[in-house]
């Protein structure tokens, strides 16, 4: 029994480890948790490395495993919209977590065999390991980048101004790296070193925080541009429970039309979150003309996201219509997610009943293309729902000008919980990258303004409806991230890279 407890105790130290630091994540932020979870794990690791190879894969492992339990809980509200699902909800909020703990325990895997000693290199090499595999984890079955550690620093926008210059992947290993810095006082170096270094941390901080400061204050003295057009960006919060129920369209258009209150004089585009039209698709808009004749001018140009069917294929697109539903643009998803809008491996799975958690059978399609969007005169770069959460792939061509990122999303799918504001999250860090103001609206999640330094604008919260203005905008150079994209993360590793060679070769001497 002392051996079981032991194991077991073996296991819940990293488990806890992990679910801590989930709590440095927003809505919460409490990014100063990384700086003691980060070094007990690798002090942890180190500590049991005689233990063998599959106990430091179990520790990472397991690590992921509380990291991700209480952060992705929110991926079962979906499935509670019908019955035929409910049955999944135990399996996806243990099977997920686990599958996404898998590449914090190939990390710790890794950290085996290249050896952990307790010296300053193992803070180097598992620092690089551990932002190499949450880069792969936004690769591997499509990629899913979500909930990444330096997200912890979403509230902190001086210190994630270095993102138009290194990109999410690369902040995120140097932050895990500072993180990871505090171990040293556990190892066997005299008290001047530990104290140089953790003193290293603090200035680094400082300076991070100074240059961030500098660059959100020079941009402050940006005199802004009028727009030659008023933006209305709509945040409806409309029941999710449409999907499931035969909601007559001409209610939710009347909703939609009362909220956004279109002044037909007035040069205006107007902005409405994804799927909102939930039970038509877009060539049935025609039927409803009266309602926009009625209530909106030629002065008018509306977007919105709507299922259009071609070819036997359904999309997920964003279009834009005038007064009249004629179609002036579209564009169609090219990020889908999976079993949310398409169903992976969808022949084995239908012979079990099961489908995609949207409404109905078939499963969306997806675009390969993502053209710009030109309304009055204003170039759009369009981006559905979770479109929004790849960085460095938010366009296929480096040298487009555009004036903003439109992203409409449909976030009812996370219920009461933390999932909004971790999408959320996303949009400030693509603004900074990518330096471009960003407009977002979200049916029952958080539409916002978002300014190309992450500063939110304005902003309507999960639970209110209504609209936000848009009258002027700063346009800021382009990025140096945006010209280069993860390239970039990839020679910081070599930096790494060649660090730990250093490193080591120092140590055997």
């Amino acid at each position: 029994m002392t051996l079981l407890n032991n194991k077991i105790i073996f296991y819940i130290i990293p488990f806890f480890l992990g679910l801590i630091t989930s709590f440095s994540l927003p809505p919460y932020n409490f990014f100063f948790i990384n700086f003691f979870t980060f070094p007990l794990l690798l002090f942890y690791l180190i500590s049991n490395k005689n233990l063998g190879k599959l106990s430091s894969f179990s520790i990472g492992w397991m690590f992921g495993f509380g990291y991700f339990l209480t952060n992705l809980y929110w991926i079962t509200n979906s499935l509670t919209f019908e019955e035929s699902f409910k049955i999944l909800i135990p399996f996806a909020l243990i099977l997920i977590p686990l599958f996404l703990g898998i590449f914090y325990g190939l990390a710790s895997l890794a950290s085996f065999f290249i050896g952990l000693k307790k010296n300053f290199s193992s803070i180097i090499i598992f620092s690089t390991l551990l932002s190499l595999s949450e880069y792969l984890r936004s690769l591997i079955f499509g990629g899913f980048p979500w909930n990444l550690i330096i997200f912890s620093l979403t509230d902190n926008l001086p210190s994630i101004q270095l993102l138009s210059f290194i990109g999410t992947y690369s902040l995120n290993l140097l932050f895990i790296t500072l993180c990871l810095i505090p171990t040293i006082i556990f190892f066997k170096y005299s008290n001047k070193i530990k104290i140089f270094y953790l003193t290293f941390i603090f200035l680094i901080i400082i300076i991070n925080f100074t240059f961030g400061n500098f660059i959100i204050k020079n941009y402050e003295k940006i005199e802004k541009t009028d727009l030659n057009t008023l933006i209305k960006v709509i945040s409806p919060r409309i029941d999710i429970k449409r999907f499931l129920m035969d909601v007559n369209p001409e209610e939710i258009l009347f909703d939609l039309i009362k909220i956004s209150k279109p002044d037909k004089k007035k040069e205006t585009i107007f902005i409405f979150p994804e799927g909102v039209l939930s039970n038509i698709y877009l060539k049935d808009l025609k039927k409803y003309n009266y309602l926009f004749v009625e209530n909106f001018s030629s002065k008018h140009k509306i977007v919105l996201g709507i299922n259009s069917y071609k070819d036997s294929k359904i999309f997920n697109s964003l279009v834009v219509i005038d007064n009249n539903t004629n179609i002036l643009s579209k564009y169609d998803k090219n990020k889908l997610v999976p079993f949310g809008e398409f169903l992976p491996f969808e022949n084995f799975f239908k012979k079990f009943g099961l489908k995609k958690i949207t409404q109905g059978y078939l499963s969306f399609s997806s675009s390969d293309t993502r053209n710009l969007i030109n309304i009055n005169k204003l170039n759009f770069l369009p981006l559905i729902c979770y479109e929004i959460i790849y960085s460095g792939n938010i366009t296929n061509n480096n040298n487009l000008d555009y004036d903003f990122i439109l992203n409409i999303s449909e976030d009812g799918w996370f219920g009461e919980s933390v999932g909004p504001h971790q999408h959320f999250s996303h949009s400030i860090f693509r603004s900074i990258e990518e330096g471009k103001n960003i407009i977002r609206s979200a049916n029952n999640g958080i539409s916002a303004y978002i300014n190309s330094k992450g500063q939110i604008i304005s902003k309507i919260i999960t639970t209110k409806k209504g609209f936000i203005e848009l009258k002027s905008f700063k346009q800021v150079k382009k990025t140096h991230f945006s010209t280069y994209g993860n390239k970039i993360f990839f020679y910081f590793l070599i930096i790494y890279i060649t660090l730990i060679a250093f490193l080591k070769l120092r140590e055997n001497k």
